[in-house]
């Protein structure tokens, strides 16, 4: 055969084995430890929850996950190390909401939300109660919406952040009800508590888990929870939604994502793992400790959701003239 003949069929012959290396790589996965990378610094309740389900996932696969925390920037560092990581299975994202809150926040985001990952499933939600001073004259929702009509400045919400979950929920709260008001940015909860507990704001939307020592002390009063149903964490919570406000439904999230183009069979996988350890009591037992509700769903619903979250907010985002910090 021809030198050149033979170098065209070998240049074939290599062109059309390489679709086949990533499904071949998949029937043997995982043959070495996996990262499972958090967004956030260690200690907060995605590294917890990150942790937990890291220890189950690790016994049901065989094979050690390691966590590793890249923390900073809204959760763009961690979003974009594991977007742009080998789409193998070998690195994956426990994402966190502000994933689908960036693209209308941040300009040039080096990734794409909706094409850079591949959707494995929701794992936990962290639903915002809303809680006011245990002193303030209202007692109900409709009563506090009253009170920040009828109030030259409105309704005062303190929030960890703007952009965050409790930021937006806050303001998409004082617009379905037509109340007037002010979300005041501060630097995390505890000085927004700070001053809730002094009565210099009226209210914020918060964690149970963070709220329950001070309403326990009879200084702070839950005036409901921002999410679809009732919640286990603290049932005797109406919803928003109960008390006359349908569409306020907002809370943190997190779900499991992986690198787009990652194997089909690889992530069939993760998704039937996660499902098993999600259903794990002890899993449950210190997510809720954590102040989180456990939440599964298929690839196609989180991604769904994922997209139905990043439209919501963004409408929030534009309406109110949010900007990043």
């Amino acid at each position: 055969m021809p030198m050149n003949r033979r170098h065209l069929l070998a240049s074939a012959t290599a062109g059309l084995a390489l679709p086949w290396s990533l499904p071949a790589a998949a029937h043997t996965w995982p043959a070495r430890p996996i990262r499972l990378v958090s967004p956030y610094g260690a200690g907060g309740s995605n590294d917890i929850l990150t942790r937990v389900l890291g220890d189950v996932l690790s016994r049901r696969l065989g094979q050690s996950v390691v966590v590793e925390n890249k923390a900073g920037a809204g959760t763009r560092i961690a979003n974009d190390h594991v977007a742009k990581s080998a789409p193998d299975g070998y690195t994956l994202l426990h994402a966190a909401a502000p994933i689908a809150i960036g693209e209308a926040l941040y300009k040039d985001l080096p990734y794409d939300v909706h094409k850079s990952f591949a959707a494995i499933g929701s794992t936990a939600i962290a639903p915002l109660f809303l809680v006011v001073n245990a002193q303030a004259p209202y007692k109900t929702l409709a009563e506090f919406i009253q009170h920040a009509k009828a109030s030259p400045k409105g309704a005062t919400f303190g929030s960890p952040g703007a952009g965050s979950a409790p930021h937006l929920t806050a303001e998409l709260l004082l617009r379905a009800a037509g109340a007037k008001g002010i979300v005041v940015q501060y630097r995390g909860d505890a000085p927004a508590y700070t001053e809730l507990l002094a009565g210099r704001i009226d209210a914020t939307l918060t964690a149970i888990s963070t709220a329950v020592p001070h309403i326990q002390a009879g200084k702070l009063r839950v005036l409901g929870v921002a999410n679809e149903e009732r919640t286990p964490l603290y049932p005797d919570a109406p919803t928003l939604r109960e008390q006359g406000l349908p569409t306020v439904v907002g809370y943190g999230w997190y779900g499991m994502l992986a690198p787009a183009a990652t194997p089909s069979e690889v992530v069939t996988r993760l998704h039937t793992e996660l499902k098993a350890a999600l259903a794990d009591a002890e899993v449950r037992r210190k997510a809720e400790a954590a102040g989180l509700q456990l939440r599964g769903g298929t690839p196609a619903e989180f991604s769904a959701f994922i997209s139905s979250e990043t439209r919501k907010w963004a409408q929030i985002i534009q309406a109110a003239q949010i900007t990043a910090e």
